[in-house]
């Protein structure tokens, strides 16, 4: 379903993921936000950071922080993915092959313990691969509803994420196979 569509579920999940995911920031650290409705959030408790500088390929994001003059705010640009309000496409990976961050902050479609990350468009997970490389540190932002599902294009294995913020009604299992794996999990 496109963002607009998928921004009122799991809402409360995903208000307690953005405000505990935005406090992982540190102020004056180079940040990337992915598209997706629970980034969406992370962005909104962003707005009183110091010193910030977003990166973005989401039309939504910048419009979160298009006003806040204390963060730099740089938009990538591409092929226009309208159901997601988002930029993808070799224009955008260009861009971002010019750019480093400190945090990567993304979201995805499913997340398995066998079949690792993965995604239903083929063209954005490829734009996705190459937002990963470019942080020094990736942070996933799932809801427990993305646990134990596998889509149709292959993102990255589980090792590509440093951090999980996901929320409590993530299964146990998946916490503690993760964190066996050595990917901090923090539930909000």
């Amino acid at each position: 379903m496109p963002i607009l569509q998928r921004q009122n579920e799991q809402a409360e999940e995903k208000r307690r993921i953005g405000i505990t995911t935005a406090k992982l920031v540190p102020e004056g650290a180079s940040v990337f936000l992915g598209s997706g409705t629970t980034v969406l959030e992370v962005a909104r408790n962003l707005r009183n950071h110091k010193n910030l500088t977003v990166v973005t390929n989401s039309m939504a994001v910048i419009n979160i922080l298009a006003d806040i003059s204390h963060i730099t705010l740089i938009g990538i640009g591409g092929l226009f993915r309208l159901s997601e309000l988002s930029f993808i496409g070799h224009i955008a990976e260009a861009a971002l092959s010019e750019i480093n961050v400190d945090l990567v902050i993304m979201g995805t479609r499913a997340i398995s313990l066998t079949h690792g990350l993965t995604n239903d468009y083929l063209p954005e997970t490829m734009t996705d691969r190459t937002i990963m490389r470019i942080g020094q540190k990736v942070i996933l932002v799932v809801d427990h509803t993305k646990f134990g599902r596998t889509a149709t294009a292959f993102l990255a294995p589980l090792d590509a994420i440093h951090t999980i913020v996901t929320d409590n009604g993530t299964p146990h299992q998946y916490v503690n196979s993760l964190k066996e794996m050595g990917i901090d999990v923090i539930i909000a």
